[in-house]
């Protein structure tokens, strides 16, 4: 059986939070160069690197994201 947390992290990447993506979040663009981590049971966060000025960043994926998954993989 797959954990809640595998499960999370596999919902993240089909919408697009997966490493080779590009995105748009807190007004910035980034590529990301990772998948999701998990740091907490809340708290998940992708690597990318800035589009403007090309620094490497951690990202912290929306708690409104992660909640919203959480409930459609609950209910599933």
């Amino acid at each position: 059986m797959i954990s809640l947390q595998d499960a999370l992290s596999e919902r993240l990447k089909r919408l697009g939070y997966s490493e080779g993506q590009r995105i748009r979040l807190y007004g910035e663009e980034f590529d990301l160069v990772s998948n999701p981590i998990t740091i907490q049971d809340e708290l998940f966060f992708v690597d990318g690197v800035e589009r403007k000025s090309g620094k490497r960043r951690r990202i912290r994926i929306p708690l409104t994201v992660i909640q919203m998954i959480r409930r459609d993989v609950r209910a599933a």
